[in-house]
This record gives structure tokens, sequence and C-alpha cells, in this order.
């Protein structure tokens, strides 16, 4: 049974279509080797001369080689090598040529394509009829008369007619088998992705995956700090209920301030996934020079110093820094509870310099289900920023630093 599937089963049967396909694609070109070997031959007639139909056959391939060199060839000879020759869809390249190395092995395949279906199509055309007559020779005379064109045959050897129309259909078959293995194994390597395909995938998911880290680090920013800062918040009006009335409306207003600010940013963040790389590279956002209502939304007594001109430092340094300075609260509130925080930004010729201390409450910090990202995040940031950040205890506090350039953003 598996010489028979080999031969006749689906896969081979769609490899035999995907040759004559590569057949009829070769016709033009054919026409066109045709017209100039009747140019060269003075005008002799191509179709009724094999050895000048094999001359039009061999102008004809490297005409095709060179129409393949167009970028959009290789999307098309893709397309059909995957739904006809049963090969890895993996395994080939997706999208036009972009280079010489890619541009030269789609027209080495689509030249071998042709050539192989002309083959193949020419004896499908021809081989069966002819086989046909041959089986049926020994039981019709009339197909025995040399009128009709076909070979001579008398005596004993009318009864090899049969066995030869065998013959040529089972060649037929193994020939178009063959040649449709040896375009899937060739198929790979033709229509692989070539080097320069690879590390273009490579930047394309590099830069996907900057974007969707971006995007996580703004979620967990606005969003974080937001949660960070209403329970505080909500904590402190539920311990002084009942005495305090005055306070538990000044909480709920900032409870209520801080998740409308926050809904709104997250429209934003949102808003970037509907919109390009570029776009999304220097998309609108918080920048240093709205920190003072970031401080007074997030429940702590925090003593700022502003050192130099925020509003010169460029709009993505600006945005970059307003997002450590809003995980740094947040972190302080998991670290310190209602602790004081001091915060100093000094903007120098050379740089931005945060730094952010308070005192530590002595008691575990809260932690989220699964862990924080923050102090990870603030890394990633100063890192992209051309800088460095630093978090962690030290003397008592909880201290964190972070330095860029001014125009180191990357």
């Amino acid at each position: 049974m598996i010489i028979p599937t080999r031969l006749l089963g689906r896969t081979a049967r769609l490899r035999w279509v995907h040759l004559v396909l590569g057949g009829a694609a070769l016709m033009p070109y054919f026409l066109l080797g045709a017209v100039i070997v009747g140019a060269v031959t003075g005008g002799a007639n191509v179709y009724g001369s094999l050895p000048l139909q094999l001359a039009a056959f061999a102008c004809a391939l490297p005409i095709a080689a060179v129409s393949a060199l167009f970028p959009i060839a290789r999307p098309l000879s893709v397309a059909a090598a995957r739904a006809l020759c049963g090969v890895d869809p993996a395994a080939l390249a997706d999208g036009p040529a972009g280079s010489r190395a890619a541009r030269v092995r789609t027209a080495g395949w689509f030249t071998l394509h042709i050539g192989l279906g002309g083959v193949i199509s020419g004896m499908t055309l021809a081989l069966p009829p002819f086989a046909v007559a041959l089986i049926a020779l020994p039981f019709f005379a009339a197909l025995r008369d040399s009128r009709l064109g076909m070979p001579v045959f008398d005596g004993w050897t009318v009864l090899l007619a049969a066995p030869v129309g065998l013959a040529s259909l089972l060649a037929l078959v193994c020939c178009a088998a063959g040649c449709g293995a040896l375009l899937a194994r060739w198929a790979p390597r033709l229509l692989g992705p070539t080097p320069a395909d690879r590390l273009a995938a490579a930047e394309q998911r590099a830069a996907e995956l900057a974007v969707r880290n971006r995007l996580a680090r703004e979620l967990h920013d606005s969003v974080g700090h937001a949660l960070s800062a209403v329970t505080l918040q909500a904590s402190a009006a539920r311990r002084v209920f009942d005495r305090d009335p005055a306070f538990v409306r000044e909480a709920l207003a900032a409870i209520e301030e801080t998740t409308r600010r926050t809904v709104g940013e997250l429209d934003a963040v949102l808003g970037l996934l509907r919109q390009g790389d570029d776009e999304v590279a220097g998309g609108a956002g918080p920048g240093l020079t709205g920190l003072d209502g970031l401080l007074s939304r997030t429940g702590l007594k925090v003593s700022y110093t502003a050192d130099g001109d925020l509003a010169a430092v460029p709009e993505l340094v600006s945005r970059e820094a307003y997002r450590i300075v809003q995980e740094g609260l947040s972190n302080a509130l998991r670290h310190g509870g209602a602790a004081p925080v001091a915060l100093r930004i000094a903007v120098d010729g050379e740089g931005v310099e945060i730094v952010m201390e308070n005192p530590l409450s002595g008691t575990a910090p809260v932690v989220r289900p699964g862990g924080g990202r923050g102090l990870l995040g603030i890394a990633e940031r100063a890192a992209l920023l051309g800088g460095r950040a630093q978090a962690g205890p030290k003397d008592g506090v909880w201290r964190l630093t972070a330095r860029f350039p001014v125009g180191g953003a990357r």
C-alpha cells in the first residue's frame, strides 16, 4: 500500500496539479521563446519540429527566471507550494522577496517549477490517449490501420501493445510523483526564509515586544499607583470612620478623584494599542510638570524639592521620569505605610536625577499576589533612557535613586 499511496495518494495528486499549473504558467514564456526561435531560424515552423520546440523551451526558461526576480513572485509561489506541495507551511517565507538572495532563490524555484511542470504537462496531455489506444489495439482491428498514425503492429507484436500502454501510464505516474517530490524537497530551500528574512522577523518581534513592555509598564505604573493610593485612603478612612467624618469625606473625595484620573490614563494607554509604533513611542502623557497634581492625590505627606527647569526636559524623558516617581510613591505606600516621603528632582545640563526616601515602617510590606514588577519597571525605564536606577533599604529608610541623561532616550 505504501507505493500506491506515494504514487496516487492525495499528496501525490496535489503535487501533480501543482506541476500542471507550472506547465500552464510556462505557456506565455514558451510562446515568446517560439517567436525568438522562429526569428532566428528564418520563419521556420517551430511547432512542427521537435528540436525547434525544445529550443523554444530552452529559451523560455531564462525569460521566466528574469520575470521571477520581481519581489511579488515569492508570495505567489509560496501560496501555491503551501497549498499543493505538502510541505511544512512554517518552512516557507512570508512576504515579498526583499533581498537579492531571496529574489535569486525565488527565480530558481520558479524556473524549476515551470520547467518540470512543462515536461509533466506535456506527458499528461500526450501519454494517456496514446496508452489507451495501445491497450485497445488487440481488440480493435481498425486501430492497427497505419493511416491513423499509430505504429504498425502485426502478428505477435499486437500482444505487446497492451503491456506497453500500461507501462506508459505507470511511467507517467512515476514521473509526476518523482517531480512532485523533488519540488517538495527543494521548496524549503528556495522559498524558505533567508538570513535577511530571519533578521527582519527578529527585529519585528523585538519591536512588538518593546511596545508590549511599554504598555505593560504604563498600565502597571498608572493603575498600580492608583490602587495603592486608594487602598491607603480607604484604610485610613475606615479607621477613623466614627471619630472624624471630615477626614472620611476628604478621603472619599481623594479616592473619587484618583479613580477618575486613573480611568482617563487607562483610556489613554489603551488608546496606544490602536496606534502605530511611532505614535506609541511619542504618545502624550503626564510629565514632570504634572507632579503637583500627582502628589496632592497620593495620600502621602511628600516633601518635594525641584532644582532646575522641569519644563525644559524633553517630553519622552519627562514622561518616563513621571512614571518613575509614580511607581516610587506606590512602593513607598507598600514599604512605609503613611510615613512621609522626601522627593528631590534635579535637572542640570547633564541629566535628570530623582531621589526619593521614606522611613521604613518596620512591618512587612504589602505584597500583591504573584509579586510586583515595579522596581524592575523603574530599572527598565531608566535603562531605556540611557541611565540607571537603584532602590532598597539603607540606614532605616527606603531609598530610590534614578539618573539618566536629558537627551539619552532611545
